[in-house]
């Protein structure tokens, strides 16, 4: 059996919702930044002390392929964060969508009873 709309929106605790609000976005932005941090896994390579001894081919070409590594992660997690991004942006679209079709619907139905108890207004004073 179907909910009315009505009912649905009055099962949701408002309330509820807006309050914690700030409780979620400070929860995704510790989680945002914690993406930010360096894994404990990942190793920032040193940089080459050039001092020395010039490095030799076999170190030049681990030292790349770490670099390499590290930027497919970085390319990796950018991509995964702008689908995340696109995903929040589509639904904030839904949402005002939503939000606007139920403010139309609300007008309508105000005019409808309004339109009623002039009508009852009159029925009542013949």
């Amino acid at each position: 059996m179907a909910i009315p709309w009505l009912v649905a929106l009055k099962v949701i605790p408002w309330g509820d919702v807006i309050e914690h609000a700030p409780k979620v976005l400070n929860a995704a932005r510790k989680l945002m930044d914690r993406q930010k941090a360096p894994t404990p896994g990942a190793t920032v390579p040193a940089p080459l002390d050039l001092g020395d001894a010039p490095p030799t081919l076999g170190e030049l070409k681990n030292r790349l392929i770490e670099a390499r590594q590290l930027i497919d992660q970085q390319a990796a997690t950018q991509e995964q964060m702008t689908l995340t991004l696109a995903e929040l942006a589509e639904q904030n679209a839904r949402l005002v969508g939503a939000v606007d079709l139920l403010r139309k619907r609300t007008r309508m139905l105000m005019g409808a009873v309004l339109v009623l108890a002039v009508g009852l207004v009159w029925l009542a004073a013949r």
